[in-house]
């Protein structure tokens, strides 16, 4: 069992029970680890609720705009002033209207584009929330760290493949590696690791709700050697690097997608 006794985490992307973001909390908080969650103003009541459901301090609970250096700053301080350095950094952050998914959400009829045709303002504010902001934070945290913490971020094979229902949120996956990548390197004098978790599709409120999703929920069924993933899979390889077991290993992209990543194509055993 992993012990996290006296370790401090700050997660940022908890929107529900649902988000992965969540369960990696869970998984930190049942290991010993002190946590603080981030929330926007639509999902406050959500995230509080959840923290008085593990019986944590509210406190440390803060609204945060990832765009805004500042909100950032005020939390990440508040976390260190009451709890000391920090351990650990979940960025499970990301955004994207339909416009820049070139996906709609089921029941919608809103017009889409092509994905030539990404509206330039929307692809920069999701690049802004989704990618930008791991840069952000990891600026503002590099103080604040203790020796040998380590920082974590969600990716998507997307970034690498082509996933029609993905959009222009592939290109900042894309980014959000390559910025992984560069803050691994960065970080080398205080020995920060810095890594990321390419997660196979996780039936979330966000991505439950896009049009296809349930048909490549589907075709994992086959085409993932170990079949689909949920939230619990992430958040238990998750903890692996929240965790001193992983004290040597950075700029690291860990596929947990049931295999998904390997294969070309489905395979469907004979019946």
């Amino acid at each position: 069992m992993i012990n996290n006794s006296g370790k401090v985490a700050v997660i940022f992307g908890v929107r529900n029970e649902e988000s992965i973001a969540y369960n990696i909390a869970v998984k930190l908080h049942q290991s010993g680890c002190k946590i603080a969650l981030s929330y926007v103003e639509d999902t406050r009541d959500e995230v509080i609720y959840l923290l008085e459901k593990l019986g944590l301090d509210t406190q440390l609970a803060m609204q945060v705009d990832v765009r805004d250096e500042t909100q950032i700053s005020s939390f990440l301080n508040a976390v260190y002033k009451t709890h000391g350095p920090i351990d650990y950094i979940l960025h499970g952050v990301a955004y994207a209207n339909t416009r820049v998914l070139c996906s709609n959400f089921i029941g919608s009829t809103e017009p889409i584009p092509a994905y030539i045709d990404i509206p330039f303002e929307d692809l920069m504010d999701s690049f802004n929330i989704s990618a930008y902001s791991l840069l952000r934070i990891a600026r503002v945290a590099e103080n604040l760290l203790q020796t040998n913490a380590s920082i974590l971020t969600l990716t998507y094979n997307a970034a690498n493949r082509v996933i029609p229902q993905y959009g222009g949120m592939a290109i900042n996956k894309a980014a959000l590696e390559n910025i992984m990548l560069y803050l691994a390197s960065y970080f080398r004098n205080k020995q920060v690791r810095v890594n990321a978790i390419s997660a196979g599709l996780v039936m979330t409120t966000s991505s439950g709700g896009i049009n296809g999703v349930r048909k490549m929920r589907k075709l994992g069924k086959y085409m993932a050697p170990l079949g689909n993933i949920d939230a619990g899979d992430v958040g238990d390889a998750a903890l692996y690097y929240f965790s001193d077991l992983s004290k040597k290993v950075s700029g690291n992209i860990h596929f947990v997608d049931g295999g998904f990543n390997i294969m070309a194509v489905p395979v469907i055993d004979a019946e």
